[in-house]
């Protein structure tokens, strides 16, 4: 039990690694969450910091959520019942996607998660999550809206588990579940800006250039 302690907090301190916030700090010298949307992630990373700087900041964040996963590795040998790993893990990449909402290193104020959710669930659940990840591309291709293309592509997760008979039990079944719940709540306030039409689109050719309204939007 305390080495199943141990690495959900280990979990949880790999997705406290707030890496927009350290990039933009070393790179620019700012404070990414004073900027756009106050929201320590790949989209604002972007925007402000680049779009180089920007996938770094994605790559490290979908790191995390994957290697959390496998922390479990660790503590394999001394579990013999499948479905109790199996929960483990969705315990582990749980505690990842905390991390990065609320960072221990940041002050608890991070991202939406997306890119630690998407890492930690491509390594529980690949063929569900890459079709999601199709879908995003698809959806975000039309409309160049980060969060919406995140909350549909969210939304289908559970649909994808259960298309695919490997992915129908309940416990895959529950977690996407909880998956597309937990990007949902995160977005509430750009479901807001979507119906008020104030959501901001994203031009994946910005290069690095600060808007003139760098007024941080209320959350």
């Amino acid at each position: 039990m305390v080495w199943l302690c141990a690495l959900l907090i280990l979990a949880y301190l790999l997705g406290s690694i707030p890496s927009a916030v350290w990039i933009g700090k070393l790179i620019k010298g700012i404070d990414i969450r004073e900027y756009g949307s106050g929201n320590a992630g790949t989209t604002n990373a972007i925007r402000f910091l680049g779009l180089k700087n920007g996938i770094i900041v994605f790559i490290i964040d979908f790191s995390k959520g994957f290697a959390a996963v496998f922390l479990s590795r660790i503590y394999t040998p001394d579990i013999d019942n499948e479905n109790f790993l199996l929960l483990f893990r969705f315990a582990l990449a749980f505690f990842a996607v905390i991390g990065h909402i609320f960072p221990v290193f940041a002050k608890f104020k991070g991202g939406k998660g997306i890119a630690t959710l998407t890492g930690s669930t491509i390594a529980l659940m690949p063929i569900p999550v890459l079709l999601c990840i199709m879908i995003f591309t698809i959806v975000f291709i039309i409309s160049y809206t980060v969060s919406i293309s995140s909350m549909i592509a969210a939304i289908t997760l559970p649909i994808m588990c259960f298309i695919f008979a490997r992915y129908t039990d309940t416990s895959h079944l529950i977690f996407s579940a909880i998956v597309a719940i937990i990007v949902i709540i995160t977005h509430r306030n750009n479901i807001i800006r979507l119906l008020n039409g104030t959501e901001p689109k994203l031009n994946i050719n910005i290069h690095n250039k600060r808007k003139q309204n760098n007024k941080k939007i209320n959350e």
